[in-house]
């Protein structure tokens, strides 16, 4: 007895048809598949297409440790190219420090010294008349009459100089042995003599001062040898010692 023949509705699908189809349509994922790992940067994996005219697919193997560890590296890398460089790599500059402008050094500019001021010694009221001399006579007794004043010694035509300031009242030859004579009032009562001048160098009514030149050792009147006769008189022609009142003007005549 012969089978009937299974009939072929037109409405079946023809399967002879659809699994060709079926086939081509994994083949293409597992090609996309394999180019998406491959652009991943998953090397190393082989991926077989099989078809109706291919050889049958081969097997993948994947590790999954391996594509961790490629997954990983291909990121890595990915992040240092396009990572901006550290901040730190670079010097870092205080604000401070770049807007401050370089302090410019001073330079020391040396002072002059002060010129130290002229002082002028004021000159003392009372003064030697002939200093560096040496003393003679002294004021006192001598050959029965008085020696009425100090007789100095130096060189003829040494300086006399006015033992104070005051006015001359007599220059000239004063007679009685003196010879050439100076009188200077000193207004407070007292006067001073200075007798056997060679020359004189100053004139009646002349305001002098104390220390001033008023002429020149000589030998004139009655005198054996050039020297100084010097008298203090307290009121004119009343003579004192002239020693203790020097001295107490604080000048020492050596009597």
């Amino acid at each position: 007895m012969q089978e009937d023949s299974p009939v072929q509705n037109e409405n079946t699908p023809d399967t002879t048809v659809e699994q060709p189809r079926r086939g081509r349509r994994r083949n293409r994922l597992i090609v996309l598949g394999a180019a998406a790992l491959v652009a991943l940067g998953l090397g190393g994996v082989t991926v077989a297409t099989s078809g109706p005219d291919r050889p049958a697919p081969t097997a993948v193997s994947l590790d999954a440790q391996s594509r961790a560890d490629a997954a990983s590296r291909a990121d890595r890398s990915a992040r240092e190219s396009s990572a901006p460089a550290s901040p730190s790599a670079s010097p870092t500059v205080s604000p401070s420090t770049a807007s401050a402008s370089p302090t410019p050094t001073k330079t020391a500019t040396a002072k002059p010294k002060p010129k130290p001021k002229k002082t002028t010694r004021p000159t003392a009221a009372w003064v030697d008349p002939m200093p560096g001399a040496s003393v003679t006579s002294c004021f006192g007794e001598r050959w029965g009459t008085l020696h009425a004043g100090i007789d100095l010694a130096l060189p003829s035509g040494t300086p006399i100089r006015a033992a104070a300031a005051g006015t001359v009242t007599q220059a000239g030859d004063a007679a009685d042995g003196y010879g050439n004579s100076v009188f200077i009032d000193h207004g407070n009562g007292y006067l001073t003599h200075y007798a056997h001048q060679g020359r004189i160098a100053v004139s009646v009514g002349q305001k002098v001062k104390a220390g001033q030149v008023i002429g020149y050792e000589g030998a004139t009147g009655d005198a054996t040898g050039p020297h100084l006769h010097f008298e203090v008189h307290q009121g004119m022609w009343n003579q004192i010692d002239p020693a203790p009142f020097m001295r107490a003007h604080g000048v020492d005549l050596g009597c």
